[in-house]
């Protein structure tokens, strides 16, 4: 999943309400990984990963264009 937090405090709330619902749920959260400061946060639950960029950052990485071909499940917008 690739998201956009458009302030600190934005992808700081996106990580924290992804992460405390899926706790909820018990689903296991292996590993966490960057900061808001950074402009990139990283939920790793194993299967699947969560990114949560700054507009800046997501431009830069272009994760899209590497997942492009995929299938996607969801798309959210």
């Amino acid at each position: 999943m690739i998201a956009t937090g458009d302030t600190k405090r934005h992808i700081e709330a996106i990580w924290r309400d992804i992460s405390e619902t899926l706790k909820s749920k018990g689903v296991v959260l292996h590993h966490n990984e960057g900061t808001a400061d950074s402009g990139w946060m990283v939920i790793d639950l194993g299967s699947v990963l969560v990114h949560i960029f700054a507009p800046l950052e997501r431009d830069y990485y272009q994760l899209d264009r590497v997942w492009d071909k995929a299938i996607p499940v969801v798309r959210i917008q």
